[in-house]
């Protein structure tokens, strides 16, 4: 058993779940296989703690990285705040700038409001419209998080939030009384939100969306929720954590034309140094002004330091430009070399958040794919999002090894049994959604 393999095995015992984050455990990709730890990360290569060396061609930190791992101008520009001092009884002054900053790219927005990450951030968001609009409901079309708020989208039919991204989302530990304050709908699905509308329409303080993600939105769709949410006096917050930055610079809804009463960032914002922003106009975030909303960490200097040199950095290389580029040919090679070697696979998404899908054993393909790329020194998984650290050389050297990963996934569909595919793997198959770890 390799070291990783035995300190994850230990994680397990001794921290629940295993990981912090649900989308960072060994089981999502391939268990017992996947390297779990690192000890260094630089661009887009990543060395584990076995001492072995990858590429990283997944999720480049979970979409937090779009610079590149330890991109040396945010890093120096936090290194100097450290030494001098990251936290104090005093404020540091980077946040006003910070703030300045954003709601120049977003010239409809008028204050912010900072914490460290998504979950944290959307939990601010929905407190501020609740306390400026002093109603209860939420609506909800996205992943959001993991605070209260959100799953108790599932208390009342746990399965409520199933079609927003991450299925399997158990309630547990949140209070039976929040039942029925958070109403779910699937992305363009005018019928559902207009039913929403009629029945709770007096008690709804706000709708969280993710403006897009995978597809285009349909023609006037945005200014259709913004039109029925507003017109029963709820406000509308758009959700650009994962979206935000990679598709154009600053919030999506920016290219998309349509603005929000509030915007939340996080991810991107900080390129790996934990920044969250809620921004919105001055009316709909009033609130914020009644309710407590206050946290030590949220006043330490390096998240805001973190923010304004990769904003400076993003501007400059128009790092969107690059993702948008890089995902796109990605997509083309995952469908030209599917079709070369007959997979029952295609690739699609928008080109900054890729994705892969096998239409035949989806999670066993998906394991095989991720063990053989491990073999050839990628973390290869089914989502790719690239970074500017993703070159045309690191890329090409790639290609080829997903050439000759499908080729023998192909040799093993020959044989034609889910068995056949199994053996190829050597252990367990990944897990979809939120499963309990049992030892």
């Amino acid at each position: 058993m390799s070291k990783a393999q035995e300190l994850y095995r230990h994680a397990k015992e001794r921290i629940p779940g295993g990981t912090q984050l649900l989308s960072k455990r060994p089981e999502q990709f391939a268990p017992d296989k996947w390297p779990s730890y690192f000890t260094k990360a630089v661009g887009c290569e990543v060395w584990d703690v076995d001492g072995n060396h990858y590429y990283d061609m997944t999720l480049s930190g979970i979409g937090a990285c779009l610079l590149g791992y330890a991109d040396p101008d945010v890093t120096r520009a936090v290194v100097e705040r450290i030494e001098n001092g990251s936290m104090s009884t005093l404020n540091p002054p980077e946040e006003v700038e910070l703030a300045d900053k954003l709601c120049e790219i977003h010239p409809w927005a008028e204050n912010v409001r900072f914490a460290r990450t998504g979950g944290e951030i959307c939990a601010v968001a929905v407190r501020i419209a609740r306390a400026t609009t002093g109603r209860d409901k939420v609506v909800i079309c996205g992943y959001h998080g993991w605070t209260d708020w959100y799953i108790a989208a599932n208390l009342g039919a746990d399965s409520a939030l199933d079609g927003q991204l991450l299925p399997g989302l158990k309630p547990a530990g949140v209070p039976r009384a929040l039942g029925g304050s958070a109403l779910t709908f699937n992305y363009g699905d005018r019928e559902a939100l207009e039913k929403i509308i009629a029945e709770h329409g007096d008690s709804i303080a706000c709708l969280i969306m993710e403006p897009i993600r995978g597809g285009e939105p349909e023609p006037d769709f945005l200014k259709f929720v913004c039109e029925k949410v507003r017109g029963v006096g709820g406000l509308v917050i758009f959700d650009e954590i994962t979206i935000g930055w990679r598709w154009c610079f600053g919030g999506s809804h920016l290219a998309l034309g349509v603005n929000p009463d509030m915007a939340v960032f996080a991810k991107a914002l900080g390129n790996g140094h934990p920044i969250a922003a809620v921004i919105g106009t001055r009316a709909a975030m009033y609130g914020a002004e009644d309710s407590f909303i206050s946290s030590t960490y949220w006043t330490e200097s390096v998240g805001p330091v973190a923010a304004l040199a990769t904003i400076k950095k993003m501007e400059e290389t128009r790092v969107w430009e690059h993702a948008n580029k890089v995902g796109a040919a990605m997509i083309d090679k995952w469908n030209e070399l599917a079709k070369k070697h007959g997979l029952p696979a295609h690739a699609g998404g928008r080109p900054c958040l890729a994705h892969l899908t096998f239409e035949e054993y989806p999670l066993e393909l998906k394991t095989l794919y991720t063990v053989l790329m491990l073999e050839r020194g990628y973390l290869g998984g089914i989502g790719f999002y690239p970074s500017l650290a993703h070159t045309e050389k690191i890329m090409e050297g790639y290609y080829e090894a997903v050439d000759s990963v499908f080729c023998e996934i192909a040799r093993v569909l020959s044989v034609g049994t889910r068995e056949a595919i199994l053996e190829a793997i050597g252990s367990p198959v990944c897990q979809a959604g939120f499963k309990r770890l049992l030892k």
